[in-house]
């Protein structure tokens, strides 16, 4: 395939000869409604480490600040976001576009597929391009108004939903989120290596789920031992490690409730500290 007016720089089927490789397609433009000030993804590459966890507690911190959030859940495979909101009402829209859902405490704008879908249990059985395109319309084709920060919820992996966002969207910074485990820490970093890549700024590092607190005792108890391999991890890519958060049964019942707005931890106060310093 060679490079035209026409290329969408999807390079899956594209052969050695493809020249369209290295020249980056043009952002998507919003609706003339949307006014974002900054956008941040938050991703890890690997699954399970807590990125939508992150994604609503940094919203939260951000609107308990005072300023005006939204949430993009890009994980069109797996949605977490609306169920940790509690967001049952389907999204709806008009010619122009899809309205996001407002959170019911903070007023935080959410857009998710599972607010498109039939139950939260249905099955979104589409090819990796066509995810991809849906990601990228969530922000060109949605109603988000004026925004302080938009906050992108990022599936794991490194191929098609994260190269669209990297390439439609124009991210300010990536937050990076891995927890206690060399296994885990070796898959975060093929996405910072990835952010390197694509030239997209590198915001830091949180340590998801790093201890639990004995009820008993209140000592902390590390699961995956003290090897400090978010640390090592953070100091080998020249990243600040800017929160380390423990395993929260509170949290978790909180999230499982749809009640994540409730919480009163403020482990990310720094992560929105050096947010308002950019």
């Amino acid at each position: 395939m060679t490079n035209s007016n026409n290329c969408d720089h999807n390079c899956t089927g594209c052969g050695e000869d493809c020249n369209c490789r290295n020249e980056a397609p043009a952002k998507k433009t919003p609706l003339a409604d949307t006014k974002i000030k900054k956008i941040i993804g938050v991703l890890s590459g690997k699954g399970g480490v807590g990125k939508s966890m992150i994604t609503a507690l940094l919203a939260v911190e951000l609107a308990d600040k005072g300023y005006k959030v939204g949430i993009m859940d890009a994980d069109i495979t797996g949605p977490s976001i609306p169920k940790i909101f509690h967001m049952e009402e389907p999204a709806y829209g008009d010619e122009l576009g899809v309205y996001p859902n407002l959170s019911a405490k903070k007023g935080i704008k959410i857009l998710s597929i599972n607010m498109m879908l039939e139950s939260e249990e249905t099955p979104v059985l589409w090819r990796g391009p066509i995810i991809g395109g849906m990601v990228s319309q969530f922000y060109s084709e949605a109603h988000w108004g004026e925004l302080d920060y938009l906050l992108i919820d990022m599936p794991p992996g490194t191929s098609d939903v994260a190269l669209s966002v990297l390439q439609d969207i124009p991210v300010d910074g990536l937050l990076m989120v891995s927890n206690p485990s060399k296994l885990v820490s070796m898959i975060v970093a093929k996405t910072i290596v990835m952010a390197q890549k694509t030239n997209t700024k590198l915001l830091g590092l949180v340590e998801n789920m790093a201890y639990v607190l004995c009820p008993d005792c209140g000592k902390d108890i590390y699961l995956h031992g003290q090897d400090d391999d978010s640390a090592n991890l953070a100091k080998r890519y020249n990243l600040e490690l800017l929160a380390s958060l423990p395993l929260d049964t509170h949290l978790a019942l909180l999230a499982d409730e749809g009640l994540i707005e409730d919480y009163e931890g403020h482990y990310l106060a720094k992560v929105v500290e050096n947010l308002e310093k950019d």
